[in-house]
């Protein structure tokens, strides 16, 4: 269950990154494409094989960690930014993006790092496992690191949740309505597994559970309404050229 579930994740993000690459390729929504990128590089991160062998190169103390954090950050503010525009949220727009929002992913960021270079330094394993056992010191600052880690993508999934909410009850197409229900269940999972990270350690195999869940409900969410936008494109040209003819 370990290994498969990331697997998953990354076979969605994945593909749905390879789907947008002729849409970039003319300039169309770059951004999806680099959310879907960013998440793909994410789910690289957190299968074992690939995560070993890159934090390894990088001197086989964790480093992959903070990395893969850190993507994960800059992939929910994208997405976040995304959203909010996509809906006309400009309170969870401004929560994100405005000063209150700035100063969380700074704080977050810099304490995620701060805490990352004063634990002792432990050999690579995914998810940091056995590192809290590693000495004393760790054992007081691993839950603080993962506490930042899942702190940010908490705060966006929360200023994020209302306004997905709204759109359920809006006249919006169904496909759009629906990826805003996957996307909320996203965001509903991400604060879970913020709150999961307080858990004892025998809920270790829900944790990942629902941290892979979170993943794959936003790429799926954000795939469902691109794919409502190429619907009501293909409509209006179709329309056109039968008026046209």
């Amino acid at each position: 269950m370990r290994e498969i579930l990331p697997w998953i994740t990354l076979v969605v993000c994945a593909g749905a990154a390879a789907a947008r690459i002729p849409s970039a390729l003319r300039g169309r929504n770059p951004s999806l494409f680099f959310i879907f990128l960013l998440a793909t590089a994410a789910s690289v991160l957190s299968i074992e094989s690939f995560y070993l062998a890159i934090d390894r190169a990088l001197g086989g103390v964790n480093i992959a960690n903070v990395i893969l954090r850190l993507i994960a950050f800059g992939t929910i503010l994208l997405v976040a930014v995304r959203v909010t525009k996509a809906f006309g949220a400009a309170g969870a727009y401004r929560l994100i993006t405005g000063r209150i929002g700035l100063a969380m992913l700074a704080v977050f960021s810099v304490g995620l790092v701060a805490i990352f270079l004063i634990m002792d330094a432990t050999a690579s394993s995914v998810g940091l496992r056995g590192t809290a056992d590693a000495s004393p010191r760790n054992a007081v600052l691993v839950p603080l690191y993962w506490a930042a880690a899942r702190g940010y993508l908490a705060y966006v999934a929360l200023a994020l949740l209302p306004s997905l909410l709204r759109c359920l009850r809006s006249p919006l197409p169904w496909l759009v309505r629906s990826g805003a229900a996957l996307m909320a269940a996203g965001a509903m999972a991400t604060v879970a597994g913020f709150l999961l990270e307080f858990a004892a350690a025998a809920l270790d195999r829900q944790r990942l559970l629902v941290n892979n869940a979170a993943v794959v409900f936003f790429a799926l969410g954000l795939a469902s309404v691109w794919l409502a936008r190429v619907v009501a494109t293909g409509r209006r040209s179709h329309g056109t050229s039968s008026t046209a003819g």
